[in-house]
């Protein structure tokens, strides 16, 4: 009796459809970081254009005045022939960086951030960490977690948090939340919008200097009718600077921390340079009372 052999096994083309579903996945990214990256350009150019920023340092090309005994005519286009063919060459002569040109943290060591809190203690008075976002400077998200707060959740503030009862399903303890987010903000630059109250939810300190809070972007750009730091709303220097809508319906936290990376950096050289300068701080610069914060929190024109 001869047997039969069954048909051969069709080979496992996992991997490689894997491996495509992968490079699919970073290039749709990468064109959407694309995409991203020339509206902003696009939007900082108009801001430009209207005076309200300062150009980046290598797009300043201001003639430099001739100094005194220089070459005229044809000497002069021979020595500056001469210096290109140098240049080409790799001659020892080169521009020296000035110090607006490395005014500023480096992109890797910029974060943004964003937290949602809830009510607990008394009549929900308390407010506590309960959602937490971080993102790239380039507007990648880094984290983005639910957490459970250390008191029992009296108001979930739904309305202004964006958070349920079902989310906290999936919440981790708050300590645990607290080591991850603060190993990802430690030596950054930390960007936010009102980051006092991010950082109190926290129950952490951020140096001063690292601190890039956007509610100072009106006072940067000296805009007629942008709205003093006292009621800059993330929301209305959104729409007004970056011709965005946000927070049409719940709050999102990643796009609220995406869209302080984005005012932060329209004013990055301007805002830099300041720092650089080290001007001492202004009256209006003190940081708001903690007793209000929670009222602000639930004002419409706080977002």
């Amino acid at each position: 009796m001869v047997s039969r052999e069954g048909p051969e096994p069709a080979q496992c083309l996992c991997p490689s459809l894997a491996s495509l579903h992968a490079k699919d996945v970073l290039r749709r990214k990468h064109k959407r970081r694309s995409r991203q990256h020339q509206r902003f350009m696009a939007r900082k150019a108009l801001l430009q254009e209207q005076g309200l920023l300062s150009m980046s340092p290598e797009l300043r090309s201001s003639p430099l005045p001739a100094p005194s005994g220089a070459l005229r005519g044809p000497e002069a286009t021979s020595s500056g022939m001469q210096r290109q063919r140098n240049e080409s060459r790799g001659a020892s002569w080169s521009r020296k960086p000035t110090p607006t040109d490395s005014a500023g943290p480096w992109p890797s060591k910029c974060v943004a951030i964003d937290c949602e809190m809830v009510g607990t203690g008394p009549r929900g008075r308390v407010s506590e960490l309960a959602r937490c976002s971080v993102v790239s400077y380039h507007g990648d998200v880094l984290y983005d977690k639910y957490i459970r707060p250390e008191m029992p959740i009296v108001d979930y503030r739904t309305r202004w948090s964006g958070i349920t009862r079902q989310h906290m399903r999936k919440a981790i303890p708050f300590q645990v939340a607290q080591k991850e987010i603060l190993k990802l903000l430690k030596g950054k630059v930390v960007v936010g919008h009102a980051l006092h109250n991010d950082f109190q939810a926290l129950k952490y300190v951020h140096p001063r200097s690292q601190t890039r809070d956007t509610t100072y972007v009106p006072s940067l750009l000296h805009q007629p009718g942008l709205p003093t730091r006292a009621r800059a709303s993330l929301k209305d220097l959104a729409l007004q600077l970056l011709h965005k809508k946000i927070q049409a319906g719940q709050h999102g936290q990643v796009e609220d921390a995406v869209t302080a990376m984005e005012l932060y950096r329209l004013v990055e050289v301007r805002w830099e340079e300041q720092e650089a300068r080290s001007l001492p701080p202004r009256p209006e610069d003190r940081e708001p009372d903690s007793s209000t914060d929670m009222e602000q929190y639930m004002e419409d024109q706080y977002w």
